[in-house]
C-alpha cells in the first residue's frame, strides 16, 4: 500500500506539471524545469528531498530553481560553530540550515542562484552541469572570463569564485547543486562565514576559503532574472526540450504530498545542530569584575549538539567550587544552546545563596559560558 500511494504522488506530480493548467505544455518531454515562488531556505530545502525522494528520475531530469532570503546553508558533516558566526546570525535574523548534501558552507540571499540538477544515478554529471552554467553565462554575456575548475567550481577571471557544488548521491537517484552569485551581499557574507569561536577540535568537514565576486560588479546590467532565463534557456537546449519553467508553491500539499513535514524537520534543532559530528572546545576566556582579571579554562565535549562533558576551572576564592560544580553538573546533557543555558542559568542563579557578590561572580560566570555558544 506504501508502495502504490508513493506511484500515486509521483503520478500525480508528474501530471500535475505536465497540464497547461500548472503552466507545463509539452507532455512528452523527459526534461522539466521548475522554479520555485518561496524564498524560504527550509521550504526550497524541502523541495530538493521531494524531487529526489519521489520522482522517477530513472525516466525524467529535473532542473530546479531557487532563490532564498538571508541564509547560512552547511554541508550535512559540517559544524556550525566552526563554520560561521552564529552569535551575528541571530542578531541579524540570518537562518542557519543544514542541507542533505557534502560539501561547504555558502550564504545565500536574493542576490545568489540555486540551480539543482536531478538525474538517475548512471547519468549524473556534474561538470557537464557546470559547463551548461558556463556556456550559458557566454552566451547572454560573451566578454565574460568564466570557467569550471577540478574541484568544480566555477570562476570569474580565472581568480574570483562565482559558483561553488555540493551533491548528493542516492542509490538509484542523484542531485548536484550549485550557487552562482549575482549581486549578493559580500559585506554580510565574509561576516557570517568567519567564526570568533576558539579552541574547538572536530572531524567535521571544513570548507575552503576563497575570493568571491559578483557577476554583476562586472556588469551591472546582469540580474538574477536574466540568468535564470539563460540557464533556463541553455538547459532546454541541451535537453531537447521545450523553454518553459514551471512555477511551483514550497507549501502546496496538493502537488506535493508530505512537504511540509519535510520542511519542519529541516528547521528542527535536532537536525540544523544536532547532526553535528561530536566535537570538543579547550578555551580560556579572561573575566574582568572590578578591578581585577581572572583567567577561567573551558574544557568541553559535546555529541549529538549536547554538551556531554564539562570541566570549568577556576579559582575557588572567587566561586565556592559547590557552586561551580552545581552549574556544570545542570549543563551537562543539555544543548550546546545559548538559549537552554540562559534559562538554567537562571533556575540555578534562585538557589543561589542570598548574597550579592556571589550572585555577580555567578552572573558573569554563566554569561561568559554563554558566549562559547
Amino acid at each position: 500500500m506504501v508502495l502504490q500511494a508513493s506511484l500515486k504522488n509521483c503520478l500525480q506530480l508528474s501530471c500535475i506539471l505536465r497540464t497547461p493548467k500548472a503552466g507545463f505544455r509539452s507532455t512528452t518531454s523527459r526534461s522539466l524545469i521548475i522554479q520555485s515562488t518561496s524564498n524560504d531556505v527550509y521550504q526550497n530545502l524541502a523541495v530538493e528531498d521531494w524531487i529526489h525522494d519521489h520522482m522517477n528520475l530513472e525516466n525524467q531530469q529535473v532542473l530546479f530553481l531557487w532563490r532564498n532570503s538571508p541564509a547560512v546553508v552547511i554541508g550535512r558533516h559540517q559544524n556550525p560553530w566552526q563554520e560561521c558566526n552564529l552569535r551575528l546570525l541571530r542578531q541579524k535574523n540570518i537562518k542557519l540550515a543544514r542541507r542533505r548534501s557534502g560539501g561547504g558552507t555558502v550564504y545565500h540571499d536574493l542576490g545568489n542562484i540555486n540551480l539543482t540538477f536531478f538525474t538517475s544515478r548512471k547519468k549524473y554529471e556534474r561538470m557537464e552541469n557546470l559547463k551548461l552554467v558556463v556556456k550559458a553565462l557566454k552566451a547572454l554575456r560573451p566578454q565574460l572570463d568564466v570557467h569550471v575548475t577540478d574541484r568544480y567550481d566555477i570562476l570569474l577571471d580565472r581568480h574570483y569564485k562565482i559558483s561553488g557544488t555540493a551533491a548528493k548521491l542516492g542509490r538509484t537517484t542523484a542531485y548536484h547543486h550549485c550557487t552562482l552569485l549575482c549581486n549578493a551581499d559580500k559585506f554580510v557574507l565574509s561576516s557570517v562565514l568567519k567564526s570568533p569561536y576558539k579552541g574547538i577540535k572536530s572531524n567535521a568537514t571544513p570548507s575552503v576559503p576563497a575570493s568571491v565576486k559578483n557577476l554583476f560588479e562586472e556588469d551591472p546590467s546582469l540580474t538574477c532574472e536574466l540568468l535564470l532565463d539563460a540557464i533556463a534557456e541553455e538547459y532546454a537546449a541541451q535537453h531537447q526540450t521545450d523553454h518553459h519553467v514551471t512555477i511551483i508553491n514550497p507549501a502546496d500539499e496538493t502537488v506535493l504530498p508530505g512537504i511540509n513535514n519535510k520542511t519542519k524537520e529541516l528547521q528542527t534543532w535536532e537536525w540544523v545542530y544536532g547532526k553535528t559530528p561530536k566535537f570538543s572546545i579547550s578555551t580560556c576566556f579572561n573575566m574582568v569584575y572590578k578591578d581585577s582579571v581572572l583567567d577561567v579554562k573551558v574544557d568541553m565535549d559535546v555529541k549529538h549538539g549536547r554538551i556531554e562533558v564539562c570541566n570549568i576551572d577556576l579559582p575557588e576564592q572567587w566561586l565556592p567550587p559547590a557552586l561551580c560544580s552545581e552549574l556544570v553538573k545542570s549543563i551537562t546533557g543539555s544543548k550546546f544552546c545559548p538559549t537552554e543555558t540562559t534559562t538554567l542559568a537562571a533556575t540555578l542563579l534562585r538557589v543561589c545563596p542570598q548574597d550579592g557578590e556571589l550572585q555577580s561572580r555567578w552572573n558573569l560566570l554563566c554569561e561568559n559560558m554563554i558566549t562559547l555558544m
